[in-house]
């Protein structure tokens, strides 16, 4: 293939790079805006409750956030290379570049980026996403990817994570990654259930709540471990070889999954062992000693023995004291 005008005539241009993850952005807006609406009403919070409640606050909605967000994320699984490689088909001329495979519960991104990003009179700099949840085609995807004229490297990498690939990793990934969302989507329904149970007083039933929320969280992080853990072919470009690892969301859920496990274990064994110290975290306590001043406050009914002393004989009442003019 020869250039025109420093393009490559029969290729679109180079795209610009994947944008941000707006359902990312809008997930952490949102948590964000509840945490500044609850902190605007923290100086209402007398004593030492204000310090429990905050935490409170700032522990679930993390929670929460880390569950929504974790679903949208494509960096369950990430790994990085730097490589000289083809950078078209049918084309010799080879580019230095960071290609980079980066794996989600809904599908995988490939990403390639030039060193330094203007090589050939062409902006180097690529982010693919190819899903494989249940309801999209991955190998559509690819062939759109063909037809577009991606760069090599990007259909290289997908190809190897391809239905018809002879690495047969994904069906694997694919299950894993629908069942994993599936239980992350329960532990979420747990976590808003456990809340409720919290705010209704009801500890014991919302620390078991939490502890099923924590079983679902590391269920999910179970079944990824299964798929990743399959024999997968090598990606090679050239000497250098692309390996991933566990990304930052995996051990984000890994840490949320945890918390919510030592939280659930620390309120059930608080509430057989020590209740008032719970009572005190949750600030349950404040109540009872209100009924106690209220009803300290209440006029006293007289006693049997004022009634005794105020009643004396009617005739006594009536003697009076004569006196002689």
């Amino acid at each position: 293939m020869t250039l025109w005008d420093g393009s490559y005539p029969f290729y679109p241009g180079a795209n610009a790079c994947f944008p941000f993850d707006t359902t990312r952005a809008v997930i952490i807006t949102v948590f964000l805006s509840m945490l500044l609406m609850f902190i605007i009403i923290l100086p209402g919070i007398r004593g030492r409750g204000r310090l429990f409640w905050f935490l409170r606050l700032v522990l679930g909605l993390f929670m929460g956030a880390v569950l929504l967000t974790v679903q949208f994320t494509r960096d369950w699984e990430t790994g990085w290379v730097q490589a000289n490689t083809s950078y078209k088909s049918f084309s010799h001329v080879q580019v230095n570049a960071d290609i980079g495979l980066h794996i989600g519960l809904a599908g995988v991104n490939v990403t390639l980026r030039g060193n330094p990003v203007h090589q050939i009179n062409e902006t180097i700099n690529y982010n693919e996403h190819f899903p494989w949840n249940f309801g999209a085609d991955y190998d559509r995807s690819y062939s759109e990817g063909l037809e577009k004229g991606l760069p090599s490297p990007i259909l290289y990498v997908a190809e190897k994570l391809s239905r018809q690939s002879p690495c047969a990793v994904h069906r694997q990934y694919r299950i894993a990654g629908h069942y994993a969302s599936l239980a992350l989507w329960l532990a979420f329904c747990t976590w808003l259930i456990s809340i409720l149970l919290f705010s209704m007083s009801i500890l014991l039933y919302g620390g078991h709540m939490l502890l099923l929320t924590a079983a679902l969280i590391l269920f999910s992080l179970l079944l990824f471990f299964t798929a990743r853990n399959t024999p997968k072919c090598p990606i090679q470009f050239g000497p250098a070889s692309l390996r991933t690892d566990y990304g930052e969301s995996f051990w984000l859920t890994l840490a949320t999954g945890l918390l919510c496990l030592l939280l659930g274990l620390a309120i059930i064994i608080l509430n057989s062992v020590q209740p008032e110290k719970l009572k005190l975290i949750f600030s349950l306590e404040k109540s009872s000693k209100e009924e106690v001043w209220d009803k300290s406050c209440l006029p006293a009914e007289p006693s049997c023995s004022a009634q005794d002393v105020l009643m004396v004989p009617l005739g006594e009442l009536c003697q009076v004291t004569a006196t002689q003019l």
